[in-house]
């Protein structure tokens, strides 16, 4: 059993939350200077003025192939995927703090091979929804000093199924657990201009454990049952810092380097209350044993005046996800990611629209970890993602 994948990260995070930054390569926690710097540094909201609303959504599809031992190729099945944002802020004229609210994915997105792939004993589909409401305040210490602070609501969704009876496709076992549960935690950041052509910035979001309550159901000609069951399930930490630097008012290049503390995410235990003398387990371990990863991040943007603005990046993504307990559904790999993408601001109306490319080079996994029943997630792994991203602002 295993869990789904976004397109664009290491594990399954979600780091592309608005398109400016994400046609900027999501080197953005430096410059931060929309609405979005909610999600990328609340610091950074301490730069805007009066009310300023920003949403939209990012769109993608996904091609993902496996490639078995035996020669045979497969196509994962969910392969069209959107995820929306919304982001406030407000900003008084005369008062050094300023306050947003965020509404985003951060993790998520879903996966979901055929049954005859060779591990649907490991895995057949999954999804994972993780939702995230994040009020924010920011006080600007000094004139080119800002820090800001908030905690987030999350609420979890985790749906997961396998075969559990046999490995070969056409019996109709299946076993599925969904379970839900919600998680607080907190976001923060730092900005710093030390002169008008350098601004440093650094954000941070806490790791999180839900604690998530369902049922597992089981369905085959001869085992039936539907139990109660719950788990602890562990999202990781992560850091951001980077340095935007405006050589003119026209241009503007920035560097981020972006922390994913994976690690934290061992095995994961659904305890299912299963009657006594049941042949079913009392516990189903999930086992993850995950590594940390880094994202490498370079955007850059030239701005036309006061209205338009053009905008590439580019990101090197480490994978997260080991040989050893290699998931079919997370589909992990080093990856990179090349984007482009136009704004324009009005008076009142902005309006960002961006492209991103995502290329995994073949991952060849061997000697993972069988299943009870003898199947392995081995074989090559090859993955392409087009997204697409469009945001809408007004400011009053």
């Amino acid at each position: 059993m295993s869990v789904a994948s976004p397109g664009r990260a290491s594990g399954f995070r979600v780091a592309s939350q608005d398109a400016f930054a994400s046609a900027r390569g999501e080197a953005f926690v430096a410059t931060a200077d929309n609405a979005s710097a909610v999600y990328y540094n609340p610091a950074g909201i301490s730069q805007l003025e009066g009310h300023q609303i920003r949403g939209g959504f990012y769109g993608l599809n996904i091609n993902s192939t496996y490639d078995s031992p035996s020669g045979q190729s497969f196509r994962n099945q969910e392969n069209l995927q959107a995820i929306p944002q919304f982001f406030y802020t407000f900003t008084p004229e005369t008062f050094p703090i300023s306050a947003g609210l965020g509404v985003y994915a951060p993790f998520g997105l879903s996966s979901e091979w055929s049954q005859d792939t060779g591990f649907r004993t490991l895995a057949i589909k999954g999804s994972v929804t993780y939702l995230s409401i994040n009020p924010v305040v920011s006080w600007q210490i000094l004139p080119n000093l800002s820090l800001g602070v908030g905690p987030t609501i999350n609420y979890v969704n985790v749906e997961l199924e396998s075969g559990f009876l046999t490995p070969e496709p056409g019996f109709g076992d299946r076993f599925r657990v969904a379970a839900q549960g919600w998680t607080v935690g907190f976001n923060a950041g730092l900005l710093w201009k030390p002169i008008p052509q350098l601004q440093f910035g650094v954000s941070y979001r806490s790791p999180t454990t839900a604690v998530l309550r369902g049922d597992a159901d089981y369905k085959s000609p001869v085992i039936n049952g539907r139990y109660d069951a719950n788990a602890n399930f562990d999202f990781p930490q992560n850091v951001v810092g980077g340095v935007s630097f405006r050589p003119t008012p026209e241009w503007n290049l920035e560097f981020n380097v972006d922390w994913t503390g994976w690690s934290r995410l061992n095995t994961v235990d659904i305890n299912q209350d299963v009657p006594d003398g049941s042949p079913l387990p009392e516990v189903v371990a999930l086992p993850f044993n995950w590594k940390s990863s880094l994202y490498y991040e370079f955007g850059v943007t030239r701005y036309f005046g006061k209205s338009w603005s053009l905008s590439c990046g580019y990101i090197f993504n480490q994978n997260s996800v080991p040989a050893a307990n290699y998931q079919p559904l997370v589909y992990d790999q080093d990856r990179h990611f090349w984007s482009t993408g136009v704004g324009f601001r009005g008076k009142h109306f902005d309006i960002d629209v961006a492209y991103q490319l995502g290329y995994g080079p073949t991952r060849t996994v061997e000697n993972s970890a069988p299943s009870a029943l003898g199947q392995s997630a081995d074989g090559d792994y090859t993955f392409i993602s087009h997204g697409l991203l469009v945001t809408l602002g007004w400011r009053f």
